[in-house]
């Protein structure tokens, strides 16, 4: 059973993908503007709705053994752990989040049919990356799911600002990927092999560092840094974020880059007796991640750029929490580090959707494309009050106010690293709090402009948000005063991912 059931999860939205493609282009030339909108997208809701079963299959399995699950397929081995069943999940909430949506936002756009074929590519690849088991097919996976991005990135192809967009993240996006070849090529050298657990024996035996593990060590840390938007190799970010469909910014900043932190984390994982090392690197850039993030988005007036840069800021507290653990061994910090890893998903998810929907009714439909700013939500609360309270609650719990989920999985991180009793560590946890209360000050200033009491001309002349849309934003509004009123609600699936974290670190 172990052997037929979770590679199910990579296999149908893989699958599907192309199956999607072609019944918007060749299987019903009859079928035209609504009607194929309704095709493909119905067709991409049924793959992830299948999907969703070998996942709560394969979380049975995983919760009774008590142990990862295998399979192997001639090269190609995979492997389901806590921390690939929590990746799955995030990226298949989301994407499905993202598919619901995403109906009257890209109904009659060219090419619609690709945005949903390559949706579910980039799920299908996602959930394969997290599950590999050996570096190359590791990085063959990384690769895939960076090329699903360029294409959705690039989406809006007509347009100049999205086109430079898409170059920006596919020469750096590039340029990191040969430097992760780089660092698989140094560990073969070093160790002879390419599986991930037989280069863990390998390393483990090692007495003192081995320089050729260190500079791979760096070179994966360059490489997948790119994906995960460590500050200084985060530029890519503010421009893939916010020219990219709303759809695909929320996929962007909720699961590719926490996708590429995990990645990280799986090739550091086998370079042997560094981790203490590596998590204080962690956290140093934890640390640069949240001021320099919080800084730049201070002075951002559009909103998908303000929000692209807080995704900076929460990738920060993300490798605290990681650092706390790999230097101390807490598997606190691992949780709340996987914890929030979800609640990231959320909390930004929600945001960029709702965005999205002010987008749709107050520029879309009338026409225009250009950016959504501050000033453009003046008094939006008195027309639409579901999209607004959706959007506080989303940027209240970015913020870190409790009781919604985005303060208890911080707050998580912070008791962890009290707990470890090294004064630099709770320095940066104080350093970390001061800077979730210093990311209140370009929260704030968008929630008081939603409802100021005078409504602006820009929201006066918007159209209705459908409600295709609102029911989405409702779902997961919901989810973050739910998780953040009963916390332990997710416990049944960020206490594996710290486990899974810890043990393949040795801890």
């Amino acid at each position: 059973m172990n052997l037929t059931i979770f590679p199910w999860m990579i296999a149908l939205p893989l699958g599907a993908s192309p199956l999607v493609y072609l019944a918007g282009r060749l299987g019903l030339r009859k079928v035209e503007g609504n009607g194929r909108s309704w095709l493909v997208r119905g067709l991409a809701l049924l793959a992830l709705a299948l999907t969703w079963i070998p996942f709560a299959m394969s979380w049975g399995q995983f919760a009774a053994q008590g142990e990862q699950l295998s399979f192997n397929f001639e090269s190609i081995g995979l492997q389901a752990d806590g921390l690939s069943l929590l990746l799955a999940a995030v990226t298949l909430g989301l994407g499905t989040v993202v598919v619901l949506f995403s109906g009257p936002y890209m109904a009659g756009e060219v090419g619609e049919e690709k945005y949903y074929a390559m949706l579910l590519a980039m799920i299908g690849l996602i959930i394969g990356l997290g599950c590999a088991n050996d570096l190359f097919n590791f990085w063959m996976w990384f690769e895939a799911m960076a090329v699903s991005s360029y294409l959705l990135v690039a989406f809006y192809r007509e347009q100049s600002a999205s086109l430079e967009a898409g170059i920006k993240y596919l020469v750096q996006s590039a340029v990191g990927s040969v430097f992760v070849l780089l660092g698989v090529a140094l560990v073969l050298g070093s160790t002879g092999t390419l599986d991930m657990d037989k280069i863990r024996l390998v390393t483990n035996a090692y007495t003192s560092t081995h320089s050729g593990l260190a500079l791979a060590g760096a070179f994966f840390v360059i490489g997948f840094g790119v994906k995960v938007a460590l500050v200084p190799l985060h530029t890519w970010l503010p421009d893939a974020h916010s020219q990219a469909p709303s759809g695909i910014s929320a996929m962007l900043s909720g699961v590719v880059i926490e996708a590429g932190l995990i990645a990280m984390l799986r090739a550091l994982s086998t370079l042997g007796m560094l981790s203490v090392s590596w998590g204080t690197l962690l956290l140093g850039f934890g640390a640069v991640n949240m001021l320099f993030g919080n800084l730049m988005a201070l002075k951002q007036v559009q909103l998908k750029r303000m929000l692209a840069y807080s995704s900076l800021s929460h990738i920060g507290y993300i490798l605290l929490g990681l650092g706390i653990a790999l230097t101390s061994g807490q598997l606190a910090g691992a949780q709340g580090a996987a914890f929030h890893i979800f609640n990231h998903m959320i909390m930004k998810g929600l945001a960029f959707l709702t965005v999205g929907a002010f987008m749709f009714a107050l520029l879309y439909q009338k026409g225009s494309h250009r950016s959504l700013v501050i000033e453009d939500l003046a008094g939006a609360a008195r027309k639409y009050p579901l999209a607004a309270l959706a959007l506080s609650i989303a940027l209240l719990a970015l913020g870190g106010l409790p009781p919604l989920a985005g303060f208890m999985s911080k707050w998580q991180i912070f008791v962890a690293g009290f707990q470890s009793g090294n004064g630099w560590v709770m320095g940066l946890v104080i350093f970390a709090a001061l800077n979730s209360v210093l990311s209140l000050g370009y929260y704030a200033p968008v929630v008081n402009m939603l409802y100021r009491q005078k409504m602006g001309d820009v929201v006066q002349q918007g159209e209705t948000i459908p409600l295709a849309m609102n029911i989405p934003l409702t779902v997961l509004a919901l989810s973050i005063v739910v998780i953040g009123l009963w916390p332990s609600l997710m416990s049944w699936l960020t206490e594996p991912a710290g486990q899974a974290i810890l043990f393949i670190f040795g801890k």
